[in-house]
């Protein structure tokens, strides 16, 4: 969800928006020049009437201790399809929905073989077309691998086509190699692209809410669809547009994001040592904004629960080895268990295979429920996002199936 940050972190404290102005979250999320989130609505109240904090915060069903989502990375094994993949999406964003599930995330990936997620917004309208009350979003966009403008009228689209159920999750990472970013960004400066993140990410809420001061060399631009066909001559439409998050795995978001008073998401699940420190970060840094008057932090986990626990540590098997071939620059498809059974390790990738596993909480539907019961009360985490990895889809249809009737979340 992001890449490291540390030498990052300092330009949180003083994020400057593209006209110099320092960004700080208003109702409907945008970056403006007033410089204290203290002072703004607790209420959460957006424009609209509709409390900004709802889009936000889940609520826990059944016995579970936080609400649950789900995050999809589309994954491909080896002799199925993507078309394969992206119909077990929408077969699980259909039964989440009807389990309860708060909502539904797909990750921005490149050129890995293994997972068909890399394009969030196409894949996020052919799950709206199938499911009617789960909210939808990204989990995220890399903002510096695209315009600011662009993603404003793609996820104002998505807002045309579901109103109400749209995130915009924006992470720093590139989702991908150092070769791939620089074919997506067109540029070989890699790190320039990260490190203005918050200027990126300020001129992004500004083109959501089409609100550019005036004088601004994007004044006269608007992001469409979006607010300036309601303030139009016989424009109805609304001002709402999709809350934003910001995504990481370790300081820099986490900071910028309190300091806006906006909603993080962690990825626990690749960068679990960091967790802790990340949420504390987050919610020492926090302001008060018209989005949200308290801290609200999700955390991204693997899991994985199966009828047989032999077959769940066969799986986490087979997603620790597709890691080792994506880290030592082999990405493929997600392999069979026998395939990664067969799969000779030297000591180096055993010692990756059994440290990269180890944070994949899997087993029974008992085993598992306990691994998120103590891992939510570890990190005190608002929310957990949950991400299955299996070689079928059936696998992770029955994982999530099995988490719902552990906590006996609701039938529909």
């Amino acid at each position: 969800m992001a890449a490291d940050e540390t030498a990052a972190d300092a330009r949180a404290t003083d994020a400057r928006a593209t006209d110099g102005t320092a960004p700080r979250a208003t109702a409907t999320g945008r970056a403006t020049s007033e410089t204290t989130g203290a002072q703004t609505r607790a209420t959460g109240e957006s424009a609209t009437g509709v409390a900004a904090a709802d889009e936000i915060r889940g609520s826990a069903r059944g016995s579970a201790p936080a609400p649950l989502s789900v995050l999809d990375l589309v994954t491909v094994g080896s002799g199925r399809t993507a078309t394969d993949a992206l119909r077990t999406s929408v077969e699980l964003a259909k039964f989440t929905e009807s389990r309860g599930f708060h909502r539904y995330w797909v990750a921005e990936h490149h050129s890995m073989p293994g997972v068909a997620s890399s394009s969030p917004a196409v894949i996020l309208a052919h799950l709206a077309a199938h499911t009617e009350r789960i909210r939808l979003g990204s989990g995220g966009v890399m903002l510096p691998n695209h315009a600011p403008l662009v993603i404003a009228e793609q996820f104002g689209t998505l807002e045309a086509l579901a109103p109400h159920r749209i995130d915009l999750g924006l992470g720093r990472a590139p989702g991908t190699d150092g070769a791939t970013a620089a074919a997506l960004r067109r540029s070989a400066t890699l790190n320039e692209g990260a490190d203005d993140f918050p200027e990126q990410l300020a001129e992004l809420t500004r083109f959501l809410d089409d609100d550019f001061p005036d004088g601004h060399r994007y004044g006269r631009i608007h992001a469409i669809p979006g607010p300036v066909q309601g303030s139009s001559p016989g424009g109805v439409q609304s001002p709402h547009r999709p809350p934003v998050w910001l995504l990481g795995s370790s300081g820099f978001s986490a900071r910028l994001a309190g300091l806006l008073g906006l909603p993080f998401a962690f990825a626990h699940h690749f960068s679990a040592q960091n967790t802790v420190p990340a949420l504390d970060l987050y919610r020492e840094s926090f302001r008060p904004s018209a989005v949200l008057a308290e801290p609200y932090a999700l955390i991204g986990v693997s899991v994985l629960a199966a009828d047989d626990e032999r077959e769940a540590r066969r799986q986490v098997l087979a997603t620790g080895v597709n890691m080792v071939r994506l880290r030592t620059g082999r990405p493929g498809l997600f392999p069979s268990p026998e395939e990664a059974e067969a799969h000779e390790l030297s000591p180096m990738e055993r010692e990756f295979v059994d440290s990269w596993t180890a944070n994949i909480i899997h087993g029974g539907a008992d085993e598992v429920r306990a691994g998120l019961d103590d891992l939510h009360k570890r990190t005190g985490a608002d929310e957990l996002m949950l991400t299955s990895h299996a070689h079928r889809g059936e696998l992770r249809l029955r994982s999530y199936e099995l988490v719902a009737d552990s906590y006996g979340l609701p039938t529909a």
